[in-house]
């Protein structure tokens, strides 16, 4: 009898330990979660498409998450690259003002400090996206529309590596899901099944302009080495890649360079002395703002050269606070030098 009562015993230890261990339900997930997801206002100097060219301010809305007890959030950063004013709102209500860390356009990832966290929230953890596989389930949390707090749910579709995605610059690593992505949800969390954050969302691929199952997220492991292993820069420029046929197009001395169309303000290309476009035209389709500064070289690099993203990476990277960051650039006709200490610009 003893044995049977042992036996019994022993065969409910491992069953109350898998109950112990199951995971939580996705509706226990998202309450875990969703407090540490905000909503993300920007103002940005914009020039009207229409009539005379005018400069008028305009607002727009992302996502974003906390990652750190001290208010840094992680965006993308499409939403807030051009930014003079940021603020983000809290699922308690509370607004908080925030200011623009690093973003990186290409990765399509950004890095803010809010001015204040409200008691109880907690940052989110980012786990190892190298682990995602195709198939996985997966959870979106964000703003899409206005509509806050909002939940989506799908699977990873593919893996994804696009060259040319983001101006052909450096290739970016990404996850393509079928999880729910509309405007607003830009920068928003893409959790695992453990509330884990595996990506950050990015952008999606539509005719009609909203949901049709194509949906891109920038990984996880990308963010996190573009925005936390490397040394903080936020260049504030809208730009536009000039080569090939476009290099003609606007008489470039060379085969490549960089139309500045917008600078924002208090961003380290402003203080560099960049120059934005001031009129709107539209060539070959193409809608532009032009009359701007075009990059040609950076610390010497040539736009076009191979490898242009890394190289200019490289070299800046090992720019000591006091070490001069040096722009060649293309101003009214005329090739002039831009620089200033990389200290002064961060």
């Amino acid at each position: 009898m003893k044995r049977l009562l042992a036996l019994a015993v022993c065969s409910a230890l491992p069953f109350s330990a898998a109950a112990a261990d199951r995971q939580l339900s996705l509706a226990d997930l998202f309450e875990k979660v969703d407090p540490s997801v905000v909503e993300i206002a920007t103002i940005q100097e914009v020039i009207a498409d229409k009539g005379p060219a005018k400069k008028t301010r305009a607002g727009g809305l992302g996502s974003g998450f906390l990652i750190s007890e001290d208010g840094l959030i992680m965006t993308a950063s499409h939403v807030v690259q051009m930014a003079e004013d940021v603020a983000v709102r809290w699922v308690t209500g509370e607004v908080s003002k925030a200011r623009i860390i690093s973003s990186n356009p290409n990765a399509d990832v950004a890095l803010l400090k809010a001015e204040s966290v409200p008691e109880g929230i907690h940052p989110l953890v980012l786990a190892d996206s190298d682990l995602v596989r195709v198939g996985d389930e997966v959870f979106i949390i964000g703003a899409p529309r206005k509509y806050a707090h909002s939940l989506t749910v799908g699977n990873v579709s593919a893996r994804r590596t696009p060259d040319d995605l983001f101006g052909g610059i450096e290739p970016v690593e990404l996850l393509q899901t079928d999880a729910a992505i509309n405007e607003g949800n830009s920068g928003g969390p893409m959790f695992n099944t453990d509330g884990e954050v595996i990506g950050v969302v990015s952008h999606i691929l539509s005719q009609s302009g909203g949901s049709e199952g194509l949906g891109f997220v920038v990984t996880s492991n990308l963010a996190k080495a573009e925005m936390l292993e490397k040394k903080p820069f936020w260049s504030g420029i809208d730009g536009f890649q000039l080569k090939d046929g476009w290099a003609k197009i606007f008489n470039l001395p060379q085969s490549a360079g960089i139309l500045i169309e917008g600078v924002a303000a208090g961003s380290a290309s402003a203080k560099l002395g960049l120059r934005p476009g001031a009129h709107r035209a539209e060539i070959e389709g193409q809608k532009l703002t032009v009359g701007g500064d075009v990059i040609l070289a950076i610390q010497g690099i040539p736009v076009g050269a191979e490898d242009f993203g890394p190289k200019v990476e490289q070299a800046t990277n090992s720019l000591g606070e006091t070490d001069l960051l040096e722009l060649k650039v293309l101003r009214e006709g005329h090739i002039i030098s831009l620089s200033k200490p990389i200290g002064e610009l961060r």
